[in-house]
């Protein structure tokens, strides 16, 4: 696999491998490494699941090992171990600046809130 920007490098992809359920039976498995990149993707972009790109195979692959993974505790044990490998040598901070849009401002919060005499 070509590497791309942001994805999975070997020494990462060396780190995650051992760290994924493996279930052998049934259906042969997309191959993890580009489903964890298609998450990824989608995490960083933050782009509806359907906008994954094809080249991370199917979209509903990608929500349902990231759904699955989440319930098992899966990227728990992959945060820490990448943590520990790079040993505090990187770090990615996201600091995000969102504004609330004007009409926003002036949302009900609860019973008794003021209601805005424009909205109704």
């Amino acid at each position: 696999m070509s590497h791309r920007r942001y994805e999975l490098t070997d020494f990462e992809w060396s780190i995650i491998e051992p760290l994924l359920p493996n279930k052998p039976r049934g259906v042969p498995r997309v191959d993890d490494r580009r489903v964890l990149n298609g998450i990824y993707w989608r995490l960083r972009t933050g782009s509806p699941w359907a906008d994954i790109p094809e080249r991370y195979g199917p979209y509903t692959t990608c929500y349902n090992r990231f759904v699955r993974w989440t319930k098992l505790g899966v990227w728990d044990r992959i945060f820490e171990a990448v943590s520990a490998a790079y040993e505090g040598s990187e770090q990615s901070v996201d600091r995000s600046s969102i504004r609330v849009h004007q009409h926003g401002a002036n949302a009900n919060r609860g019973p008794g809130a003021r209601r805005c005499r424009r909205c109704g």
